[in-house]
């Protein structure tokens, strides 16, 4: 490959081609450093965060580079979005995929041939087959990118055949750079990704991989659907994700919000490839708001106005939840990320590692899910417990989560926990959690009724208590032995013996304080930049209206966070406009007149 040209390295072209293309003035950290060892023909392994600028730090170069850089990415979608972007910011770009007709690839190869493209997307498939290399001889290729790099390691989270054999590009290509990039990846999954690409004294920029416009949320899930419906209505329009465990659980709490009036669709490998494409181009393109999804559901998300994940089961491995509530927020502004927790869902899960035939494979995730247990059972900042498993050790409390903004604390519960058991002996020990909670509450369900639970001293006792409340205090209780559930008969609550002194009040107890999801969790964050709320929602229709005409994503005209500062500086003309971040010359001369005339119209 040819050197690249020495002036191409100063900072001056670099900020130039930034600004002409993307439209932003400045590098973020990390980013102009390892754009120059990539000038300078170094290897490298970048770790930034979702949203944190990855790609800028190959599609930036491939513009100045001569030749074309070769981009590994993993979904059919994700390169669709990415050339999508690309080609509107002026940059041609194309990709290679099964989507593809033969007639299409052909005229792909051609302009390739021609030097046309800059930038050209494969699936790591496309790398494994022979006559596909031998084509890729023929070209001047400045730079192999590989994106989501996390995939090529055995003990990374999302372990994927072709990518291990990406190793044969060193042999094959030995003076062509190799950037290999992912969000989330642990200390031995890094040295994998080093080992298995052979990549060569390599520059290592591990970025924080702190989310601090992501809001951690953890609650206890003792009602699950309403609650996540509860929580989708407060949100509003907002766009979120769902994420279950299974196919039947993705299916049912669908079909729940579906039938309350939310705007949703479910999505999972067991449904057709045509669905599954539609339900994420309905979703990318703000025709779908809430997508409840198993994991599948992952990699090919590049819809950067996501404002929450839900978490309605836990994750595997802290890699995997990082990853997943990572797809909120990219634009940079205010999401959460909600966790419902429940511990019968950590058993099931415990339950199938275990039944794993390798043993070796069994240890290592087994060690995983006890790191993500770390995080549900922490009683200091969430987001420590996080950093600190990915090496990034602070000390400081973050104050964007549950703990921060609400720190756990004991009070005397003598008198609730005396009413819990005492609501269990009258019914005689024949309810479930929720059951005891609905006496305690008084509420005559057909099943209070007809067991006549409605007529028991203690029915409606615990009214003026939230169920949330109520099940905060009967978890506790279990954990501490006052109370057991009967797998045999429904998981029935039973007393046992140690109960007996609470029930006298011979001893005194202390649980801790039933942690409610505050409606300050909810919020956005006050501190997010004020802006005229009518005008931008008057850009976001004329966003859409422009996205739909050019069929993409709405994000690609402009992203959230650019249409926040047009509500907020409120240009009146292209040279205002251009001070804006995220419009460059490109997207000025394709999409900025009728922005300036609706700013005008409304300011008249």
């Amino acid at each position: 490959m040819p050197e690249p040209k020495p002036e191409l390295q100063t900072e001056q072209k670099l900020l130039e081609a930034l600004k002409h293309y993307f439209g932003y003035t400045s590098f973020r950290p990390g980013q102009a450093q390892i754009i120059e060892s990539l000038f300078a023909g170094r290897d490298s392994l970048v770790l930034m965060p979702t949203g944190g600028g990855k790609s800028m730090c190959y599609q930036l170069p491939a513009t100045l580079l001569p030749g074309v850089t070769i981009v590994v990415s993993p979904l059919i979608a994700l390169m669709k979005d990415q050339v999508d972007s690309l080609t509107r910011q002026g940059i041609a770009a194309a990709f290679v995929n099964s989507s593809l007709d033969a007639d299409t690839i052909n005229g792909i190869f051609q302009r390739l041939g021609a030097g046309e493209l800059k930038l050209l997307y494969v699936a790591p498939e496309r790398l494994n087959n022979h006559y596909f290399l031998q084509g890729l001889m023929n070209l001047q290729i400045s730079l192999f990118a590989i994106d989501e790099a996390h995939c090529i390691s055995q003990w990374g989270h999302d372990f994927r055949p072709a990518y291990t054999r990406l190793h044969q590009l060193k042999n094959n290509f030995p003076h062509v750079p190799i950037m290999a990039l992912t969000a989330t990846a642990d200390v031995t999954t890094r040295k994998d990704i080093l080992t298995q690409l052979n990549l060569q004294n390599p520059y290592i920029h591990l970025d924080s991989f702190d989310r601090p416009n992501i809001r951690f949320t953890l609650a206890d899930k003792y009602n699950g659907a309403q609650q996540v419906l509860g929580y989708v209505k407060k949100r509003g329009q907002d766009s979120g994700i769902i994420y279950c465990n299974s196919r039947w659980q993705v299916e049912k709490l669908s079909k729940t919000l579906a039938g309350a009036g939310v705007n949703c669709s479910a999505y999972h490998a067991g449904m057709e490839v045509e669905i599954r494409n539609h339900v994420q181009e309905g979703f990318t393109k703000d025709n779908i708001q809430v997508v409840v999804a198993t994991v599948a559901f992952g990699l090919g998300i590049n819809k950067s106005n996501v404002r929450y994940v839900i978490h309605f089961e836990p994750p595997r491995t802290l890699e995997s939840y990082y990853q997943e509530i990572g797809r909120a927020g990219r634009d940079g502004l205010s999401a959460e990320a909600l966790f419902l927790y429940d511990e019968k869902d950590v058993a099931r899960i415990k339950k199938r590692i275990s039944e794993g035939e390798n043993e070796a494979r069994v240890n290592v995730e087994m060690q995983r899910f006890n790191a993500m247990n770390g995080f549900i059972d922490a009683q200091t900042c969430r987001r420590q417990v996080v950093l600190n498993y990915f090496a990034e050790f602070t000390e400081q409390g973050c104050g964007n989560c549950d703990i921060c903004l609400d720190p756990p604390s004991q009070f005397d519960a003598l008198d609730p926990a005396q009413k819990v058991l005492s609501c269990v002996y009258r019914i005689q020990q024949q309810g479930d959690i929720e059951h005891v909670i609905s006496v305690l509450r008084g509420n005559g369900s057909p099943k209070v009724v007809e067991l006549g639970h409605d007529k028991v001293s203690t029915f409606g006792i615990g009214k003026d208590k939230t169920p949330g409340y109520w099940f905060s205090i009967v978890r506790q209780l279990i954990h501490l032995g006052y109370l057991q559930q009967d797998i045999a008969q429904q998981s029935a609550l039973c007393l046992t013996e140690a109960s007996r002194s609470i029930l006298k009040g011979q001893e005194p107890l202390m649980l801790a304080s039933p942690r409610l999801q505050k409606a300050s969790y909810w919020q956005r964050d006050r501190q997010e930049k004020k802006y005229d709320k009518a005008l931008f929602a008057k850009l976001r229709v004329l966003r859409k209206t422009i996205a739909d005409a050019e069929d993409i994503p709405p994000f690609i005209v402009f992203s959230d966070a650019t249409l926040s500062e047009l509500a907020k500086v409120k240009p009146q003309s292209q040279s205002e406009m251009l001070s804006v971040s995220g419009i460059g010359d490109i997207k000025l001369a394709r999409y900025g007149q009728p922005f300036i005339e609706l700013i005008q119209e409304h300011e008249a």
